[in-house]
């Protein structure tokens, strides 16, 4: 099993001489191929922060993120806008589509940008869409749909590349309960059936308890960590809330 992604060190200081916050302070792991990982913590933990940086969205100020074997902390800014498009697949929580594309048109903008042939966009997209069930949306605006269904229309654009990582910030946050777990049951198939690499921010334990490990970070640093090895879901789902409330969490679901 090929390593995927690797954090060396990394510390993150916002403000300026006199008033600086230290929001990550000396964070490192390993994720292998194939992996389902969440990241959890209170608000203001620091885990939004260090997604933001593994998906270069914003930058360290120390240390190494290294994914795929390259150090993303030294890539300049055309180097970086080609590996994101490449390799990083990214769900965000407020979906991020364009309103005045529709579902297909929206999962076609990254390979569009890529200069990928339309005969092979096209393949694509059906195959994606397929698999995460949004085939009879595909000719609909984001306006139209549902926002479970938005949110799997974010998620076949993150995943149309097959990229070597994908991330997910909060992705079940704007969701109901229904949308939510149908979404996880969908990352938990990519990640089963199709050894798609996963990395989730979340701060909701039954969110959390669809992973296979997860980070757990407190004031910017690793506070444990979890690996659910041969646990049911409920019974990780029951582990992660003994977490949680010596962390003094936030969300508790009902399983």
């Amino acid at each position: 099993m090929s390593n995927i992604l690797t954090i060396e060190n990394i510390e993150k200081y916002y403000g300026t001489k006199g008033n600086i916050t230290k929001v990550l302070n000396n964070i490192s792991f390993k994720i292998d191929e194939g992996e389902f990982v969440g990241i959890m913590g209170a608000s203001g933990s620091g885990k939004t922060t260090l997604l933001n940086c593994i998906a270069t969205i914003d930058n360290v100020t120390t240390g190494k993120i290294i994914i795929n074997n390259k150090d993303i902390t030294r890539l300049k800014s055309k180097d970086l806008d080609n590996f994101r498009q490449n390799e990083l697949g990214i769900i965000f929580q407020d979906f991020n589509l364009l309103d005045t594309l529709t579902a297909y048109e929206n999962i076609a903008l990254a390979l569009t940008i890529k200069g990928e042939k339309i005969s092979k966009i096209d393949d694509k997209i059906k195959e994606v869409s397929s698999y995460l069930g949004i085939e009879d949306i595909l000719n609909k605006y984001p306006y139209q749909i549902s926002g479970g269904q938005k949110q799997r229309v974010a998620s076949a654009r993150a995943i149309v590349n097959n990229p070597s990582l994908i991330l997910a910030d909060e992705p079940t946050g704007a969701l109901d309960s229904k949308s939510a777990k149908l979404l996880l049951e969908k990352f938990k198939s990519l990640n089963k059936d199709l050894k798609s690499t996963i990395l989730m921010v979340t701060h909701d334990t039954f969110t959390a308890s669809y992973t296979n490990r997860i980070i757990f970070i407190k004031d910017g640093k690793i506070f444990t960590e979890l690996i659910r090895g041969n646990d049911s879901r409920k019974e990780f789902f029951n582990r992660i809330i003994e977490v949680v409330t010596l962390l003094g969490g936030d969300d508790v679901n009902v399983f």
